[in-house]
């Protein structure tokens, strides 16, 4: 229906609403004439007005009654709101001792079947889009109220706070305020867009705002009206699905939604935020729908006099009527806030408003270029006046973002992240790393997105002790663009060096801009044989696709904050061009942190593949990657980690990585030093925290562990390998409260919630709560389930299947071996310890199979040839009585025992160590074996939680019974008296363990029977 029929339907709306009566139909009769359909659209919308009543009309509170029969599992606290289609109430989940929201389907409308549809859409896409400032959805129940009606359930994150609408009704909010909270319902739009999740009754209403670190932040919730993209969509006038207040105008037509819908949602809202008010206000929802299709908002800046154009720009350009002509995503409507809003830019706070609406004045271009063009003329000659100034390679350069005159927005962070490689390729540039200067604005109280302008740059850059920022510019030329570097001194405002070309459009923008920062190199100090060795072209080492260079800079950008919308971003680049190589690194080195492996080696294998379209310097870290971690050839990813520590001596990144493949390896000391180089080159690296810390706490240096922690926490660094290692400190020293806090921690984190579940089941079962232990196990498989995170479900139940063999439950050990396996078949973490758990079982056909498997998947891995295949063997050895075989296969271990297992949640459970131990006891050798249970304890710092640091006390009492029997009189005596008190120490430990797990029942057995032998 076209806006001319809209307009007339209103006016004839508007009319015959002041006729009452039969009156009306002749009125409108005269009015229509000959056209019929005109007639029948007007008087639909008279009887939709008459049943939609005012817009405030809502149900009573009488109307929901409390659901008290759900006291069984939830514990209901407090009533907080009304909703259309039922009542939300703050609870208590008894089983879990979590605050949840609960939300109610009414009782009159449970048996209509579309309602409970609705219900479980809401579940089905909240569970989609996962953010921060998304509410987590949990799950959908049923209840019964006190008179026995059933209803429906749906429990997610409980959010304490205030609606954006309660926050509203006290006033407009300045802008200031507004800014923050915007950006986070951007963030969370997008993220619902980039799931092609619409969330169609986008308002003030459902908007919380909860208290964040450091300041309030804004929560999108209530995804029950949401619609996948593309989905079939048909309303009538009568019936309008949404907030009518807050509809854009194809939504109030019926016509197909995109996620331009929501981005007029988002206006009103913008609109309601600033000024206090709706768009559109009327007595009625037909009246405030016909003003949503047929007139203009009044401009914001006429009700706040002081508002800055640039806000009521992009609150307009949201409201405009046409989808199309609207600003086009939230991301976008954040960069428009952000960027001139806050107005950080000097240059772009002074230029005419004409240019900077969105349909560019034509003869703003070639003014803009001329200007441009003038000041770089200006500045050439201020360099050849002070050309002396470089840099040297021990100083430190901060990198701004592109200033960005032109329309094409994919330009803004594609081109800084094409500079950033281009310069990285130097090995005389030393650029001061996104983390770094993350760490260094959040010192300054600035949000972590904020735009780096010059202004901020060389702030930082004199923070942080750098001698210079290098900024970068794109404008443009008729069908060309101009781009401009250039590098100035942060102490002295002197510029060091400058370079101008120009690119015959879009496509040849990358060359030029390697061309550009080739020149640039030179001119600071570079040499000439250095800057032609390596100078690989822009679009050859990074990709051709702007779009997908754009994404891999915002994935890194977010890896830094939240991994979640990291992992879309990247995604995303390597789907925009699957033959980026950087962008599949990346995508693998986040499922690596996730705990999904093999996820990553698939595309580390990807990245090693196309690593000749990548950097010299790239090349260096995609091939050490695929040693490491596809591979696992150690020396090969040593040998070229020390190459890249030689090359890139300025690079903590190297200095990580050669330290991770000696932690990988047991050696921890020289880890350390590694570590602690790199902390020297960048102190903000939080990453780098948690492995020193890590590899502190492997040594036995608690205390230096948990002083390098709060040396992060002091520079305001956090991070997961830091709570990890807190929680394993606090284990070691049994510090229940920190622990719980830590778990508490993670589980507020979606991402490592099944980490903190799997710790806490490891130190339930180390204490012998077998059956906590299990539970704890499952809600890990659970949430890993939720998150997609497959791999480290299927490693947990593997875990599980571990400790159930060597406590003695065969069977139950089988079927976990074989549920992890199914969860995730092709996970080696998995694989490896499903074989091992087979083993110990007494399944000797199913463990000699898998380890004939990896032994051929992974014949290079240095860990699999010379930790987990001895083990299982050495294991299969023992079954069959052949302990001199077992002790045999386990000699190859000794030198790499003690090293970092990836997959695991503490750094080494020592199994190769534990099954020795076993193999000694079984030859009859106790002194030996002893010995071996004995490095086991020694090693707590590696073992943290894992069974076998529990079950090396019954061992060495096992191997200390064993040696006395064996001994004379006077050896005999000591060594039983050591049997006795590690027997006592293990019997301590469980005291209140579960009575029936078989190797505790054992334990008890062997001890009394021990302490008989001793004369009275």
């Amino acid at each position: 229906m076209d806006q001319l029929l809209w307009e007339r339907i209103g006016e004839l709306f508007a009319a015959a609403r002041e006729v009452s009566g039969e009156s009306r139909l002749a009125f409108l009769k005269e009015r229509c004439g000959e056209d019929q359909e005109l007639l029948r659209q007007v008087m639909s919308l008279l009887q939709a007005d008459d049943k939609s009543g005012p817009l405030d009309s809502s149900p009573t509170i009488s109307s929901f009654p409390v659901p008290q029969l759900v006291a069984r599992r939830f514990r209901i606290i407090r009533y907080i709101a009304e909703g259309g289609m039922g009542t939300v109430y703050e609870a208590e989940d008894l089983a879990l001792g979590d605050r949840v929201a609960l939300k109610t389907i009414r009782p009159d409308i449970v048996s209509d079947p579309r309602a409970i549809e609705r219900f479980k859409r809401e579940i089905l896409l909240g569970k989609k889009v996962t953010h921060p400032n998304v509410c987590r959805i949990y799950d959908l129940g049923t209840g019964r109220t006190e008179d026995g009606a059933d209803f429906l359930f749906l429990t997610m994150q409980f959010l304490g706070g205030e609606t954006l609408a309660s926050r509203i009704k006290r006033g407009p909010i300045p802008t200031g305020e507004a800014l923050p909270l915007i950006e986070d319902m951007t963030a969370a739009l997008s993220a619902a867009h980039q799931a092609e999740v619409i969330h169609r009754d986008f308002k003030s209403g459902n908007v919380m705002l909860v208290n964040g670190a450091s300041r309030v932040c804004a929560v999108v919730t209530d995804f029950g009206l949401a619609r996948q993209v593309h989905d079939d969509v048909s309303i009538t006038h009568a019936g309008m699905v949404g907030t009518v207040s807050y509809m854009a105008p194809e939504q109030i037509r019926g016509e197909e939604l995109t996620p331009a819908t929501d981005i007029y949602a988002l206006g009103v809202v913008m609109y309601e935020m600033v000024t206090g008010e709706l768009p559109f206000k009327g007595d009625s929802k037909i009246i405030v729908a016909l003003k949503h299709l047929n007139e203009e908002p009044k401009p914001p800046g006429e009700i706040i006099s002081d508002l800055d154009p640039r806000w009521q720009e992009a609150i307009l350009g949201c409201l405009r009527k046409a989808p199309e002509e609207r600003l086009q995503s939230a991301e976008e409507v954040r960069e428009a806030l952000v960027k001139h809003s806050k107005a950080t830019s000097s240059t772009m706070k002074n230029w005419p408003q004409a240019w900077l609406t969105q349909k560019r004045r034509h003869w703003a271009i070639p003014v803009f270029a001329a200007v441009l063009l003038a000041g770089f003329t200006a500045g050439r000659s201020y360099y050849h006046r002070h050309q002396g100034r470089s840099l040297s390679d021990r100083d430190t350069v901060v990198l701004a973002d592109f200033a960005n005159s032109t329309s094409e927005i994919v330009f803004d962070d594609a081109l800084k992240t094409a500079l950033l490689v281009s310069l990285n390729q130097s090995p005389f540039l030393n650029v001061m790393s996104e983390s770094r200067v993350s760490e260094t604005i959040k010192l300054m109280d600035r949000p972590p997105n904020t735009q780096i302008t010059p202004e901020l740059a060389r702030e930082v850059c004199e923070r942080a002790g750098a001698k210079a920022y290098i900024s970068g510019s794109i404008a443009p030329l008729g069908s060309q663009y101009i781009l401009g570097l250039k590098a100035v001194n942060c102490q002295s405002g002197d510029m060091l060096a400058q370079e101008q070309v120009s690119a015959n459009g879009k496509e040849k923008v990358l060359d030029a801009l390697g061309n550009a920062a080739n020149g640039l190199r030179g001119k600071l100090g570079e040499s000439l044989a250095s800057v032609q060795k390596y100078d690989v072209s822009l679009a050859y080492a990074t990709t051709p696709s702007l779009e997908a260079l754009k994404a891999l800079s915002l994935g890194r950008t977010a890896y830094l904050h939240d991994t979640g919308v990291a992992l879309r971003y990247f995604q995303e680049a390597v789907e925009l061009d699957p033959n980026f190589a950087m962008a599949h690194h990346d995508l693998g080195r986040l499922y690596f942190t996730l705990g999904e492996t093999e996820r990553g080696r698939a595309n580390f294998k990807k990245a090693f593949d196309l690593r000749n379209h990548s950097s010299e310097r790239e090349k260096l870290e995609i091939a050490a990657t695929y040693y490491e971690n596809v591979l696992g050839e150690l020396d090969d990813a040593l040998n070229t980690r020390k190459e890249q520590v030689a090359s890139y001596p300025h690079l903590s990144q190297a200095y990580d990585g050669l330290g991770y493949v000696y932690t990988l390896l047991g050696r921890y000391e020289i880890a350390i030093k590694e570590f602690r180089q790199s902390i020297q080159v960048n102190p903000d690296n939080a990453d780098t925290y948690g492995l020193l810390a890590t590899a502190l706490i492997g040594v036995q240096q608690f205390d230096e562990g948990r002083k390098t922690i709060q040396q992060a926490h002091s520079r305001n660094i956090d991070a997961f390998l830091l709570h990890s290692a807190l929680y394993g400190l606090a284990f070691l020293n049994a510090d229940a409260s920190t622990m719980m806090a830590e778990e508490r921690w993670m589980k507020d984190r979606p991402q490592y919630e099944n980490c903190g579940f799997s710790l806490a089941s490891d130190s339930e079962a180390y204490a012998g709560h077998l059956r906590n232990a299990r539970q704890l196990t499952q809600r890990a498989v659970d949430s890993s389930i939720h998150a997609d995170l497959k791999e480290t479900g299927a490693v947990s139940q593997e875990d599980a299947a571990l400790r159930e063999a060597a406590f003695g439950n065969p069977e139950e050990a089988i079927l976990l071996a074989a549920s992890g396996l199914k969860l995730d078949p092709t996970s080696l973490g998995a694989r490896v310890e499903a074989a091992l758990a087979y083993a110990i079982a007494g399944d000797n056909v199913k463990a000699e199979s898998l380890a004939s498997d990896l032994n051929k998947r992974f014949h290079l891995d240095t860990q699999v040839q010379s930790l987990w295949i001895p083990a299982i063997r050495a294991q299969v050895a023992l079954n069959r009585n052949k302990s001199d075989s077992a002790i045999e296969d386990l000699q190859v271990s000794i030198p790499l025992e003690l090293g970092l297992i990836p997959f695991n949640t503490n750094v080494s459970c020592l199994y190769s160590n534990y099954i020795r131990g076993e193999a000694y006891l079984a030859a009859g050798q106790g002194k030996v074996a002893a010995g071996e249970f004995q490095k086991t304890l020694d090693h707590g710092g590696v073992v943290w939680n894992c069974w076998t640091g529990a079950l090396a006390h019954l061992g060495l009492a096992r191997a200390s019974a064993l040696q006395a029997s064996t001994s004379q009189d006077g050896d005999a005596g000591v060594a039983r008296a050591r049997a006795l008190s590690a027997y006592k120490d293990f019997l301590t430990l469980w005291k209140d363990a579960d009575a029936d797990i078989p190797v505790l029942k054992q334990a008890r057995s062997e001890y009394t029977k021990l302490a008989s032998q001793i004369p009275r």
